[in-house]
């Protein structure tokens, strides 16, 4: 999961990814699976590496890698909670006393 300040680095290669495609696609008239197949979010995945040590393939989901999404431990499992309004545990169900307000 990467914290606010490395999300600062990974945001601006997603974005340039996204203006690349865009482009791509503009100019050579491609289709969204061939500008995809560009590998414009390398960057973006090569960054991420290098921050957590971890591989992925698709620059789409290291939007969803960002740990502030992500609500408090829950009380039971000390998993995170899935959003930080969540009121029960998705990993093990338990309900959270009080509803999450932030």
């Amino acid at each position: 999961m990467l914290d606010e300040q490395e999300w600062a680095e990974i945001a601006p290669l997603l974005s340039a990814m996204v203006s690349r495609i865009q482009n791509f696609r503009r100019v050579q008239g491609a289709s969204l699976a061939q500008a995809l197949n560009q590998r414009f979010g390398a960057d973006a995945l090569l960054r991420y590496q290098e921050l957590t040590g971890e591989e992925e393939s698709d620059p789409e989901v290291l939007r969803h890698h960002r740990v502030s999404l992500l609500g408090p431990s829950c009380k039971a499992c000390g998993k995170p909670l899935r959003t930080p309004r969540a009121s029960f545990c998705a990993e093990c169900g338990s309900i959270q006393s009080e509803p999450i307000d932030q």
